[in-house]
């Protein structure tokens, strides 16, 4: 019997993830089917509880509803607490787990597609929302030689200690003088073509300049390869989170390489 999975956002016509996910099924024989909801900007939490009440087997979620689906699920894993964010709902046993795949999500891209260890590198992360939360515990278990979170509102930054104690925080006034291996930029910039406020010595020989964003060159991409830097987009996050959701739901890891080289045709 096929079992159903969804995503919902707001808006949600622009989403790749039903091509992924149907792509991921027929790759690995999973009899499933997979659909975008378009979810009230008020009706989230019932929009979910109808979809799993008609047989829903599990759920991803976009902008603006990952804050929503994080109070939403009864039982939180460890990358999910720590990220204060969800983008994976699993229904089971009659409760809702929440997960995050971002994290992985990234990590995958940038070790296994771009092959770029992460091990011992000085990492700048740009943004303190929820894009940043998301994938700051992930990229910790790399080991990397420093983690540093940079953000308009140092505040905002500086409150990520509660849950990262090892990492770094500061303004981009601080940057000065600093340089780094693998500088990730997790801010909604590239939307408004506005580029962080960097150095121009930021970057290290060698180094890797990665924008969330995908779908457009931003202006952090442009000003990165002015810089010498190796610099790419987040499509491959982008499937290689899909492919961790797919995980989690049916324990089976599709391969990401074709999906990565269909989507960028």
């Amino acid at each position: 019997m096929t079992e159903r999975y969804a995503v919902f956002g707001n808006p949600i016509s622009h989403s790749k993830s039903p091509l992924i996910h149907t792509t991921f099924a027929r790759q690995t024989g999973q009899d499933i089917s997979y659909e975008a909801v378009l979810a009230p900007l008020h009706g989230f939490a019932a929009a979910v509880a109808e979809f799993a009440a008609a047989g829903g087997r599990g759920a991803n979620v976009t902008v603006p509803f990952k804050e929503e689906a994080f109070r939403l699920a009864q039982v939180l894993t460890d990358r999910a607490a720590k990220a204060g964010a969800v983008n994976t709902l699993t229904f089971a046993a009659g409760h809702i787990t929440g997960d995050n795949t971002d994290g992985a999500g990234l990590v995958h891209d940038i070790s296994d597609n771009l092959n770029f260890a992460i091990k011992n590198k000085r990492i700048l992360l740009m943004g303190a929302g929820g894009a940043a939360r998301g994938v700051i515990l992930p990229l910790l278990a790399e080991a990397p030689a420093s983690l540093t979170v940079a953000n308009r509102t140092v505040a905002k930054a500086a409150a990520l200690h509660e849950h990262f104690s090892s990492i770094e925080t500061c303004g981009y006034q601080d940057l000065a003088g600093k340089q780094f291996d693998l500088i990730i930029n997790a801010t909604s910039s590239g939307l408004s073509d506005e580029l962080p406020p960097l150095p121009v010595d930021i970057f290290a020989r060698g180094a890797l300049a990665y924008d969330m964003m995908y779908g457009r060159v931003t202006p952090f991409m442009r000003f990165a390869r002015e810089q010498g830097a190796s610099v790419a987009d987040g499509l491959g996050m982008l499937v290689e989170q899909a492919a961790e959701t797919f995980f989690v739901w049916r324990s089976v890891r599709p391969q990401t390489a074709p999906v990565i080289a269909q989507l960028r045709e």
